[in-house]
């Protein structure tokens, strides 16, 4: 077997994969851990759901295996250093889902905006229009760039922050962002949409001290790993007011649970990873990383060089001592 699919995929993606190696698209295996272990130490690549786990003990017990494909966006399913030290390559398509997750945060900012309302210079309760307004994108992904286009046609203002680029960096201008530091950003807009790539780094990195930075009736939406809050930060913002209303499109199971921070916070709103997912980018996903992992499967595998020892000076037997 070449390729495992474990995962629903478009016929036509699979008839063009099988067309080119041997394909075996048995979803079903995603249930059955045994049989699919033993399924996968026989292939050379597989394609991966979210909802099934590469540990190291598999890809220990995988030799022939060489790819590992993702349709979605996410990788915390597999051992990356595991992969990593087995030169598997972990095949994503980090662009495909970029137009979904940006028509995802627009429709999430528009609604905020219209449907949380704030005091009017008259005393009215009303809603906020997009092109008024000052938008803060945290994290210079794919769906930032998208952003970065789409915003200024409603007249919304761009700017930015990203840890990893410096300020003075081409890609701001490139892109039409203005960049700003993550808490005079947080002070300035009116909306805050965060797509920060999620890294252990980053656990923790919007908390009191960002969110007090907050610009009064502030909404944000965020479809990065909902680990990049402090949990107690954010619940303490949306109770006082700070923050005005919050949309997070991942959350770490149980973070809503009674007895956690967050867990009856006004103002929250949470969806089940759905920004990046729609037909369109799981096509072009699909696509994408069915080529990548052709393309690795069409190079013949690398055979490890056979080493002769060859030793300076042999030991002298005779001459050593001998138990009695």
């Amino acid at each position: 077997m070449s390729v495992l699919v474990l995962e629903p995929l478009e016929a036509d993606v699979l008839e063009w994969l099988a067309e080119r190696h041997a394909v075996q698209s048995l979803p079903e295996l995603a249930a059955a851990q045994i049989a699919l272990r033993e399924h996968v130490a026989q292939a050379q690549a597989i394609f991966l759901p979210a909802s099934v786990a590469l540990d190291g003990e598999t890809i220990r017990r995988s030799p022939r295996l060489r790819a590992v494909g993702r349709i979605g966006a996410g990788a915390e399913n597999i051992d990356l250093d595991a992969c990593r030290a087995a030169n598997i390559e972990v095949v994503r398509a980090p662009t495909a889902a970029a137009s979904a997750e940006a028509e995802f945060i627009i429709g999430a900012l528009l609604a905020l905006l219209r449907r949380v309302p704030v005091q009017g210079a008259d005393g009215a309760w009303v809603g906020r229009e997009l092109g008024c307004a000052t938008v803060g994108l945290v994290g210079l992904t794919p769906a930032a760039r998208q952003l970065a286009t789409l915003l200024p046609v409603f007249g919304a203002r761009v700017i930015g922050y990203d840890p990893s680029l410096h300020h003075a960096d081409p890609l701001w201008s490139q892109w039409g962002i203005e960049p700003y530091g993550l808490r005079e950003l947080m002070q300035a807009a009116d909306a805050v949409s965060i797509q920060l790539a999620y890294f252990p780094r980053y656990r923790g990195l919007i908390g009191e001290r960002v969110l007090g930075f907050c610009k009064p009736s502030q909404v944000m939406v965020s479809t990065s790993h909902s680990a990049l809050f402090d949990e107690q930060a954010l619940a303490d913002a949306l109770h006082g007011g700070r923050l005005l209303a919050a949309w997070l499109d991942l959350m770490e199971p149980g973070l809503m649970e009674a007895g956690r921070p967050l867990h009856g916070a006004p103002g929250l709103q949470v969806t089940p990873r759905v920004a990046a997912t729609t037909r369109e980018s799981r096509m072009r996903a699909a696509w994408s990383v069915a080529r990548r992992i052709s393309e690795i499967l069409a190079v013949p595998a690398a055979q490890p060089d056979f080493r002769p020892t060859h030793p300076g000076a042999l030991p002298d037997l005779l001459a050593e001592s001998r138990w009695r």
